[in-house]
């Protein structure tokens, strides 16, 4: 046994009210926590397979009294879930693919290529994520109502929620921690070997920086695909709504049933892509702060 000293000690873990009851309390907490993490998914699943009637006489029932798995495939059906899960795909994978280019982009510029006013301008992202988000809610929809300079209107089309979602100030700073991280030797060495920005960009930085690019594409996908207030204002078109906005909006002349038949398909998807991804996610967390030698 190792003679290392943690929160309990070796003479701790010989009494007997910490050794039966360490595990216990473990094993509580472990209970818990999947309970707290699993359970809403499960109840979910349990309600959506219920007729309305039980549902709503008993909704904390373990086990529905009739399974009606017929459920899914009418909310798929009535409920249009395929095609609102296909706007919200849209919006998610459009959203990480400007989120993306603008974070790598502006961290390289502020990491690699230094400009005289870099920490200036490093200083103005950072102050952004202290204002709070319901601030800059109206000037960001009298944008999106008429451009600047192109006079246009972006209500009613994909890009009035791309865009915005692109400026993240979150994203950019951590991009440009980890770019940091690299050694400044390789970027020398490419730069010796004749390599160009664009070059440097796309065959060293880019690769170097695989592990927070998934996590932050991973976590643009999964806050696009909750995301309601915004998708709500610039999209009034039922047509282009994401199914976090017309959920809420059918339930009205849906039954309860299918409302949570629709609701499982919709939390089950983002948790399917962490469970998928979570070996990659977790990687980039954990090399946020440096790169492998």
């Amino acid at each position: 046994m190792s003679d290392e000293r943690g929160i309990i000690s070796v003479s701790d873990r010989k009494v007997s009210v910490v050794r039966y009851g360490l595990p216990a309390i473990q094993v509580l907490l472990f209970i818990g926590l999947v309970i707290a993490g699993v359970g809403p998914l499960l109840w979910l699943l349990k309600s959506g397979v219920s007729t309305s009637q039980d549902i709503l006489r008993g909704p904390m029932q373990l086990w529905p009294s009739g399974i009606q798995l017929k459920n899914i495939p009418d909310a798929w059906n009535r409920v249009q879930i395929g095609a609102y899960l296909g706007n919200t795909a849209i919006i998610a994978i459009g959203s990480m693919i400007s989120t993306l280019f603008v974070c790598t982009t502006g961290a390289f510029v502020l990491s690699v290529l230094r400009p005289k006013w870099g920490l200036i301008i490093t200083g103005a992202v950072l102050a952004t994520l202290f204002l709070p988000g319901v601030i800059s809610l109206v000037p960001l929809y009298m944008t999106v109502l008429k451009m600047p300079v192109l006079g246009i209107s972006l209500q009613n089309t994909f890009w009035a929620v791309w865009l915005p979602q692109a400026a993240g100030a979150f994203n950019i700073l951590v991009m440009k921690r980890y770019f940091d991280s690299i050694p400044r030797e390789l970027i020398e060495a490419a730069r010796i070997d004749g390599a160009g920005n664009l070059r440097l960009f796309t065959a060293l930085i880019l690769p170097l920086s695989k592990p927070i690019v998934g996590v932050v594409a991973l976590l643009t996908v999964i806050g696009s695909w909750k995301d309601y207030l915004w998708p709500l204002l610039v999209l009034p078109d039922p047509r282009l709504q994401p199914i976090s906005v017309a959920l809420p909006r059918v339930a009205k002349t849906t039954e309860i049933s299918l409302q949570m038949s629709a609701l499982f398909l919709a939390v089950l998807i983002p948790v399917v892509l962490f469970l998928v991804f979570q070996k990659q996610f977790l990687r980039g967390v954990g090399m946020a702060g440096g790169v492998k030698e």
